[in-house]
């Protein structure tokens, strides 16, 4: 069977077509800075030349119509029509308590997941987005959900449960969820595959850091704690969200900006975090790069509060689990900025940490950054979201 799989984020959108009897990839892309200026699709075929096409992408409806030409184009494409792929396997944010699995999508599941767009604003409209179009290009085919949410199931309810009145938890399930699960359950064991040694008996944090960014702990191969919260808005500064701020800042801004309560999480949902850090100078990491580079003060300042905050994560997450075994960077920026990796271990040296400086340099890859004598063992280990959705697809269906 062919397996599409669509992963929608807030502004990217990653795609591959498997065979699920080999998991070959036949063909893969991205299309990234999807609402941004620059916008572009990435599409590789797996016996062919990469290919980037800069193309306007005001939103996901476009790039899932960019996707579906690209993988049916007579010339480069994999399939000759849409009637080969035998089922596509979506990310889905949000499924609060009601999601804890994965599920073959129909109308009810749709309702339900739409319940949820409150809770990810900026990413459950996103995969419905591309569930609707999917279905419509694609009427006959089965669709599976694949949650973020699931895999964060097994916080125990000292790390879930929030400081507010229990009553709160009870009626509306007000609670941590965590999200990119599908992103730290598949990094976390193939840490442990790559290092040759038992999933169970390893304490590992994975740092998911991309355009949305979040942390986990996982011992003895169940996620015991996660940054991102009720939504994917708490935790590490992120692409556009502010992350962890002091809720009173709500108010006071309401009142001196005159703004009401839509207004207020839009400002932390869409304009903060590293854009709103960086005086808007961009809410992609490597536009920062490129500024530090240059000494521009806006990315320096917001570069190194990013990476400050990831490392205090760091430090939350070895005192959870008493101790850390293995430390992995992965996801876009994890995986791709070596800059980013060394602030963030110039940090852990109460960990052992020692970083090779060669190492590090590698991107896209599965490799160990640290030294041998290092006592924590840092690693980059690429995310494949997408191999895991198909397994689960293919499972279901």
């Amino acid at each position: 069977m062919k397996v599409l799989v669509i992963n929608c984020g807030s502004s990217s959108l990653k795609f591959q077509l498997i065979d699920s009897e080999t998991e070959r990839c036949l063909a893969k892309g991205l299309c990234e800075r999807i609402g941004i200026d620059g916008s572009m699709i990435t599409y590789s075929p797996a016996d062919g030349e990469k290919e980037k096409t800069v193309t306007p992408m005001p939103d996901h409806t476009e790039a899932i119509r960019l996707v579906l030409e690209a993988l049916t184009n007579p010339g480069t494409g994999v399939v000759s029509s849409l009637e080969e792929i035998g089922a596509v396997g979506h990310r889905v944010v949000h499924g609060g308590e009601r999601f804890a699995k994965s599920v073959v999508i129909d109308d009810e599941v749709l309702a339900a997941v739409e319940e949820c767009n409150d809770l990810a604003p900026l990413h459950n409209p996103a995969n419905l987005i591309g569930i609707d179009a999917c279905r419509k290009l694609m009427p006959d085919t089965p669709m599976v959900g694949v949650f973020d949410t699931a895999f964060h199931q097994t916080m125990p309810e000292e790390a879930y449960l929030y400081g507010l009145p229990y009553e709160y938890y009870q009626k509306y399930k007000i609670r941590r969820y965590g999200f990119h699960g599908t992103s730290h359950s598949y990094v976390s064991g193939r840490a442990a595959e790559v290092l040759g040694k038992s999933y169970e008996n390893l304490r590992i944090i994975v740092c998911h850091l991309g355009n949305g960014a979040s942390v986990s702990a996982v011992k003895n191969g169940r996620c015991v704690d996660t940054s991102m919260g009720l939504t994917p808005l708490e935790g590490l500064m992120m692409g556009t969200r502010s992350g962890d701020i002091d809720p009173a800042i709500i108010e006071f801004l309401a009142h001196k900006e005159n703004k009401d309560i839509e207004g207020i999480l839009t400002v932390l949902n869409k304009k903060s975090g590293v854009l709103g850090l960086s005086d808007n100078l961009s809410s992609d990491f490597r536009d920062l790069e490129a500024g530090y580079d240059r000494g521009d003060e806006n990315a320096i300042r917001t570069l190194k509060a990013f990476c400050y905050r990831v490392a205090k994560y760091i430090g939350a997450y070895t005192a959870a689990m008493n101790g850390v075994d293995v430390i992995c960077f992965t996801a876009g920026v994890g995986e791709n900025a070596p800059l980013v990796r060394s602030f963030v271990c110039e940090y852990l040296g109460y960990l052992g940490v020692r970083l090779d400086e060669e190492e590090n340099q590698k991107r896209g890859e599965d490799t160990v950054i640290t030294t041998p004598d290092s006592k924590t063992t840092v690693m980059v280990i690429p995310t494949n979201e997408e191999l895991a959705i198909a397994r689960e697809t293919v499972r279901l269906v």
